[in-house]
């Protein structure tokens, strides 16, 4: 028998990080299969998500919405590219300090520094992993920082 008495942490659950009640997601991507892709992920998760394909008057169809937790921005977009709509969406002052993460098959280290200089709050390479994607959405809606490309 072992005198080895384990910290309270050692017994301690690992909790992961919780999503907020009613949290919505604003995906805006215009590849139909992987909004379809992103959409079911984030259902998994029970979060609502609304769709925008461009980044062209996103801060508009953004106003429409009676709550918004997080922004999933693709940046090669048709009309209004993921940058271009980043400050849009920062000169709104409802949106200041909504998270708006970059999600692009561009996935880089050149890639990933230029979104965090561009003021993006985080950094999701394509193909997503539907194995990591819940764990990286949770920790986003806790305030941490997610900044992966592979």
């Amino acid at each position: 028998m072992s005198d080895f008495t384990p910290a309270v942490s050692d017994t301690q659950p690992i909790r992961k990080p919780t999503i907020p009640k009613d949290a919505t997601v604003l995906v805006v991507e215009d590849n139909v299969s992987n909004f379809v892709l992103i959409a079911r992920m984030l259902g998994y998760l029970g979060i609502h998500c609304e769709w925008k394909t461009s980044g062209y008057e996103v801060v508009e169809y953004a106003d429409t919405l009676p709550r918004l937790d997080l922004i999933l921005m693709d940046i090669r977009l048709p009309y209004e590219d993921g940058y271009g709509a980043l400050k849009k969406i920062r000169a709104s002052e409802r949106f200041k300090s909504v998270p708006i993460v970059a999600v692009t098959a561009e996935a880089s280290l050149e890639q990933m520094n230029k979104a965090r200089a561009s003021g993006f709050d985080g950094f999701l390479g394509k193909p997503l992993d539907p194995d990591r994607f819940p764990d990286q959405i949770r920790r986003i809606l806790s305030g941490d920082p997610v900044w992966e490309f592979n």
